[in-house]
């Protein structure tokens, strides 16, 4: 089954990979991670892995810390003489989430208010830190990875936060490791202001159990 093509297939990784948006009769939108000799190596993996048994890997982990990430439809891979190793992985569409970047120009922050704005920073760094407890670093953390849902009206408006593009993710040795690298990452990659960050960086040290010196500078 075939579908548009939402990241055109790009040669890296010595492979191709690309991901279609398809849908299955009247079941929910999902997108198909399509992949041909994509593959990582690593002292566990010398000779190369398919990077989306990595993907699917961080993906089952982090569900079980309580953090909310595409939902696996399907994963397979299988070895081609000539190709090398060809990969799927099929994740279920985030409903009603958008890019935190997307949700600001589509006006969310004006629409709810300051006050929700505040606890979907908060929720942010809860998210974030969560991940990092459990030593896994997103590895290429930036703003439009993030993807955040809003519903309802006033002050009492429901805030939800989920992760997404897995596939360069790692475990690290401790949680601060994974915490320094995603999170400098991601203060260059975003354009929150100074109080914004601050903000977040509360959520996320509540969560996280202590206070990162380095995140505050």
């Amino acid at each position: 089954m075939q579908g548009d093509w939402v990241e055109a297939p790009n040669v890296r990784r010595g492979g191709q990979s690309g991901v279609q948006r398809v849908r299955i009769g009247d079941g929910p939108l999902l997108y198909a991670k399509r992949q041909v000799g994509h593959i990582y190596r690593s002292l566990h993996h010398p000779f190369g892995r398919p990077t989306v048994l990595r993907e699917r890997d961080a993906l089952l982990s982090l569900q079980q810390l309580g953090v909310q990430v595409p939902e696996i439809h399907y994963c397979g891979v299988e070895r081609d003489s000539e190709a090398g190793w060809r990969a799927l992985l099929v994740t279920v569409d985030l409903k009603d989430y958008q890019e935190i970047d997307r949700w600001y120009a589509e006006g969310g922050r004006e629409r709810y208010g300051e006050q929700v704005h505040r606890r979907l920073l908060e929720q942010i760094g809860i998210t974030l830190a969560r991940m990092h407890r459990g030593r896994w670093q997103h590895g290429c953390l930036y703003a439009k990875h993030v993807f955040v849902r809003v519903t309802g009206e006033g002050d009492e408006a429901q805030v939800d936060v989920a992760l997404l593009d897995l596939e360069k993710s790692r475990r690290r040795l401790s949680s601060r490791q994974a915490a320094r690298h995603d999170m400098r990452q991601l203060r260059r990659h975003s354009s929150w202001n100074e109080a914004d960050w601050q903000q977040l960086i509360y959520g996320y040290e509540t969560a996280f159990g202590s206070a990162i010196r380095e995140l505050r500078s």
